[in-house]
């Protein structure tokens, strides 16, 4: 079941996020002759409902209290698999990592029901250097939170999984670049 998911998500990826032959830069200030736009993916219904099965298929062995990642990049990640784990055995909610602390009300860095002590899968849309999900790693950490896993939809496959893994962190990416471009 997982390699069917895969497959039919590398299609949607391919048809909806992949820009080839021009030239972006990127989160990490890279600049880079392809570009991904995953939202076009992660927002898109097939594309969210294929994410959000894929990675349930994934995390079946995993034992975790919830799933987050940093914005923008993880929101309807995380939103998409907290939705579809009602429908299981395992329910599971879903958190967001701020770029800042909001300046008013409690003033949270981390949005949603997180609890120090929890257990979490961090993810992010797109993995170049890994440098946004360290972030939210951290922010998770700082919060008495553990992370067990970290996840990407793709790995650009420039320094991010041994960024992580170097960090001490588990990852898994859902597509390479490979993948997309050959």
């Amino acid at each position: 079941m997982k390699e069917n998911l895969k497959a039919q998500l590398l299609d949607v990826v391919k048809e909806k996020s992949l820009l080839t032959n021009v030239e972006r830069v990127l989160t990490s200030g890279k600049t880079s002759n392809y570009y991904i736009d995953a939202k076009m993916t992660t927002l898109d219904p097939k594309g969210a409902n294929l994410i959000g099965r894929l990675i349930l298929e994934i995390l079946k062995p995993y034992e975790f209290d919830a799933i987050g990642g940093y914005t923008l990049g993880a929101d309807p990640i995380v939103s998409v698999v907290s939705a579809l784990s009602a429908e299981s055995v395992r329910p599971f909610p879903a958190f967001i990592v701020r770029k800042e602390p909001k300046k008013h009300g409690e003033r949270k860095l981390i949005e949603g029901p997180f609890q120090t002590g929890w257990n979490v899968i961090v993810v992010d849309d797109v993995v170049t250097s890994g440098g946004s999900t360290l972030k939210a790693c951290q922010a998770v950490e700082e919060e008495g939170g553990n992370v067990i896993l970290t996840m990407t939809i793709v790995d650009r496959l420039e320094g991010g999984r041994e960024n992580l893994e170097g960090a001490g962190y588990e990852f898994i990416s859902l597509l390479t670049r490979d993948d997309l471009l050959t």
